[in-house]
């Protein structure tokens, strides 16, 4: 089996399960649009964008670093899992410290919604206090599951906690109210404590998910030993903090324009904007599972190919064919926009143009992704500081100029270019320091071409369904007839 195929079938194992999970959960986006006002589910948007970047502090940089010493250091596999957990459950306790001292003060600061009480807004502070913690040490016990080849048992987990948490979401939204109505058995028990409508019942539905997948994962915990070796330890937070800056910088590109909306907007108006920015946003997260499902098999696979004599051809061939389809998830999102706008609802639509540039974002942060490959395996991870760091400071200064007067729809535009700026100096910087020979002209034709049909898709015709599906089918017609003979070596050819 050539290694573009053994890829292609880690991806889409991990794939499965990534988009199923995500796609489940977008399913919800429909139910939260159609029962909470727009700036009841502002709160929602908010929260969990400041949990996306509390998540990368308390992750540490540790799964990529994970999979790093695990290739530099094969022969002492238990310590550098057990070091990996313990830099994690270090962050973790120092956090759960700090935020419970300060747990009034932080949920004044957080509350952006004027009708809802600080006592429920204190609720949502603690419940995510709480699964943030457990998710974080789940962080690197999923990173063995991986590192193990165990894709079926990670998509088993996943899963799992996705479905309790949608399971959740619809025992509180629909059945208890539903047994209520009609005085069921164990109405009168139900009644005496449901809320109907309120919020809280999301972020509980999330800690008790989070709760059931530590537990899934026990078999993988209960292999951590507390013997630290501290030469690797100090080794590997080196190595990590550029990682943890670099995500946070990441996440910052990703969250903060919620925050800054809900902060730099009139109070009057603020988490209404936030709530229609948020709900449109999950339209794009097609292309972000897309992504995400690339990253989760790419990551331990370029690890574990670094020293083949031919890893950067396969590197730049993974390339080739992940540009190509991003940018078929990139004009098919595009194309349909008329028919996935049905599962927000209708109140939200007045927001649906945030979508192609965020799907623009996606790709770049995507090409981004994968050529971040040299810089962690030249162990120069500083330069994924700097180049983060960039645009992050991109992103704040644009948000911060830009907010007040366009509101989300400078948002979306900011991380459209942010993630773009990361992704041509990802290029230039890692020519000049770990030159892969990626095919840099057909690359850039095909995210173009892509560009320009997307553009005559939405912007020209309006998306006209049969308009934008038809220049769908003449893009990948065209990347089949260009690409077929690479394709029919990888997948036909025995």
């Amino acid at each position: 089996m050539s290694t573009a195929k053994k890829f292609a079938g880690q991806t889409a194992v991990y794939g499965i399960s990534t988009i199923a999970g995500r796609t489940l959960n977008f399913f919800l986006t429909s139910v939260y649009t159609r029962t909470y006002s727009r700036s009841i589910y502002g709160i929602f948007g908010s929260m969990f964008a400041y949990a996306s970047m509390l998540q990368a502090v308390l992750a540490f940089g540790m799964e990529t670093t994970f999979f790093r010493y695990l290739n530099k250091h094969e022969d002492k596999k238990q310590e550098v899992y057990n070091n990996s957990f313990a830099a994690v459950f270090v962050t973790t306790l120092v956090f759960l410290t700090l935020t419970v001292v300060f747990l009034n003060p932080l949920t004044r600061w957080l509350k952006i919604e004027q009708t809802t009480s600080f006592n429920d807004y204190r609720l949502y502070v603690i419940y995510f206090i709480a699964f943030l913690v457990i998710d974080a040490w789940c962080v690197v016990p999923f990173a063995k599951v991986r590192a193990d080849g165990r894709p079926a048992r990670y998509g088993f987990i996943k899963l799992a906690n996705i479905f309790t948490f949608i399971g959740l979401n619809i025992f509180f939204i629909y059945i208890v109210p539903f047994v209520i109505r009609h005085h069921f058995i164990g109405a009168s028990w139900l009644s005496e404590w449901f809320r109907p409508g309120w919020l809280g019942y999301i972020f509980l539905s999330n800690l008790i998910a989070s709760v059931l997948t530590f537990l899934l994962l026990l078999p993988e915990v209960i292999k951590l030993r507390p013997d630290l070796h501290f030469s690797i330890f100090k080794s590997m937070l080196v190595y990590s903090m550029p990682i943890l800056v670099a995500n946070l910088s990441y996440i910052i590109n990703e969250n903060l324009d919620k925050q800054l909306l809900g902060k730099m907007l009139p109070p009057s108006t603020s988490s209404e904007q936030v709530g229609v920015y948020v709900a449109c946003a999950k339209i794009s997260v097609f292309l972000s599972i897309f992504v995400q499902a690339f990253r989760l098999g790419a990551e331990p696979f370029f690890f574990s190919h670094a020293k083949n004599k031919n890893a950067g051809q396969t590197y730049a061939r993974i390339m080739d064919y992940f540009v190509i389809a991003v940018c078929l998830a990139f004009l098919g999102i595009t194309a349909n926009i008329g028919l996935l706008k049905y599962f927000i609802g209708s109140s939200y639509w007045v927001g649906l143009d945030v979508i192609p540039p965020l799907l623009f974002g996606y790709v770049s942060l995507g090409v981004y992704m994968n050529l971040s490959v040299w810089y962690k395996l030249s162990d120069q991870t500083r330069y994924g500081l700097y180049i983060s760091g960039i645009g992050a400071i991109i992103t704040i200064v644009l948000l911060v100029l830009y907010i007040p007067k366009y509101s989300y729809m400078a948002a979306a535009w900011i991380s459209a270019l942010s993630y773009a700026v990361t992704m041509v100096l990802s290029y230039i910087w890692g020519q000049k320091n770990y030159p892969i020979p990626y095919h840099l002209k057909k690359n850039l034709a095909y995210i173009i071409s892509s560009c320009i049909l997307v553009y005559l898709s939405y912007y020209l015709f309006k998306s006209n369904l049969i308009i934008g599906n038809a220049l769908l089918l003449i893009f990948a017609s065209a990347a089949i007839y260009f690409e077929w003979g690479n394709l029919r070596a990888i997948f036909i050819k025995k």
